[in-house]
């Protein structure tokens, strides 16, 4: 054990909801420590296609989605993979994703999602201008493009759930489409808008730039990973291999790898990870695009970052410990050329992210079901980036007792059981 500490309020996790919560509870005039057992924005918050989608309210989980998940399978360049040999671990989970389509949960589920997600932009400004990082918003928007009738018509159910929850969007026209980004491919039919969507430039700068201003202000960050977290009197200690640390309250907020953690504090909950890709090209010479745009028949995204044109890609359900496996974004280049005629197509990186997913599609927010000390935050599946400094105030106002607008019985750990 090469080093012990003790503070208020221990933050395990530094992706975009660990290192948010981390600065909002140290500004708040506690003494923070934020631990990572590889470090600010290591894991899934490095590599996302960086949208910000506030008064989001479509689920994953839809009426009638399982008739089209047998054909999602079978397409090579289609939105789902599955490792067959992780079939007999997620079939659990999927079964229970798929319940979640009934129309009483999805109206729940889109109804719990909007809510939470309705201050997502003013979160975002508040936290960016705090931290000095305003540059690295832009408020551009968020576009989804189809290429054929049969395409757009497959988002009839997700507009029907945007229109019953107030989420603002707009249907472009062909032309309206090329006005707006005159460097697609002139195939486009339809382009689904949601104006008020912001957009980051960088999400490793952000995140990491909120982490040094964490810092700057009395925070500590400490590299290490966490195994266990026991209760006493005295408060909370996490240990790991490197460090112990004592606090009198400790927010777990680790992602994907939060499940074993949580069941330590008598939470059963079923998380598991659907993990996404990308890759990296240089910024065109030629017409590019202002926005992340999503392709919606093949359910992939470009997006301008500062360092290039990212190509995220869908779902593959293959646990925490498998490999990666190139060969299915790779297969997308040819479509993302198509997309965008001025990308070269070059790899300039490739990456595998883990999304901790719910089968309700919504976060855990709230305090554990064994003791009030221990505050959870994870589960934010797509939504991560989005949702990461409106989670951060809440679990800042869970930890001071503050009463917030936003009732959390929805995002409770144990709605599951």
């Amino acid at each position: 054990m090469s080093g012990s500490s003790r503070c208020d309020v221990l933050v395990v996790g530094a992706g975009i909801v660990g290192v948010s919560t981390a600065y909002l509870l140290q500004n708040a005039g506690l003494q923070v420590t934020l631990v990572d057992r590889k470090g600010p924005c290591a894991g899934t918050s490095y590599g996302n296609a960086g949208a910000i989608v506030d008064k989001c309210s479509v689920p994953n989980s839809l009426p009638g989605l399982w008739k089209s998940v047998p054909s999602m399978l079978l397409d090579t360049t289609g939105p789902l993979t599955l490792r067959w040999s992780y079939l007999h671990k997620i079939a659990p989970w999927l079964f229970r994703f798929l319940a979640e389509g009934r129309m009483e949960r999805v109206a729940h589920n889109a109804a719990a999602l909007r809510r939470l997600s309705e201050t997502a932009a003013a979160d975002w400004q508040w936290i960016s201008e705090a931290a000095g990082l305003s540059d690295l918003v832009k408020e551009v928007g968020w576009l989804k493009v189809y290429d054929s009738d049969e395409g757009f018509e497959g988002t009839r159910d997700a507009r029907a759930i945007m229109d019953a929850h107030d989420t603002d969007y707009e249907i472009l026209s062909q032309s309206e489409l090329y006005d707006l980004e005159p460097g697609l491919n002139r195939i486009f039919k339809y382009g689904l808008f949601q104006r008020s969507a912001r957009f980051l430039l960088n999400p490793e700068k952000m995140v990491k730039g909120i982490a040094d201003a964490f810092t700057k202000i009395g925070g500590n960050i400490v590299i290490s990973e966490i195994q266990q977290i026991t209760e006493n009197e005295q408060g909370l200690v996490a240990t790991g291999q490197s460090h112990k640390i004592e606090a009198d309250r400790l927010v777990l907020c680790t992602g994907a790898w939060s499940k074993n953690l949580a069941g330590q504090f008598g939470a059963d909950i079923p998380l598991d990870t659907e993990r996404g890709y990308h890759l990296m090209f240089q910024t065109p010479d030629g017409p590019t695009i202002q926005r992340p745009i999503v392709y919606g028949e093949k359910s992939f995204v470009l997006a301008p970052m500062e360092m290039g044109v990212r190509m995220t890609s869908q779902v593959e359900f293959a646990g925490l410990e498998a490999g990666p496996d190139y060969r299915r974004i790779r297969k997308l280049v040819p479509l993302a050329q198509k997309m965008l005629p001025s990308l070269d197509g070059k790899e300039q990186d490739v990456w595998l992210g883990y999304r901790p997913s719910l089968p309700d599609s919504l976060p855990v927010i709230g305090p554990s079901p064994r003791s009030n000390r221990v505050t959870f935050a994870f589960g934010h599946q797509h939504y991560g980036m989005t949702l990461g400094p409106t989670t951060g105030r809440l679990v800042r106002d869970i930890v001071l007792g503050n009463r917030d607008s936003l009732p959390l019985w929805p995002y409770r750990a144990n709605r599951f059981f």
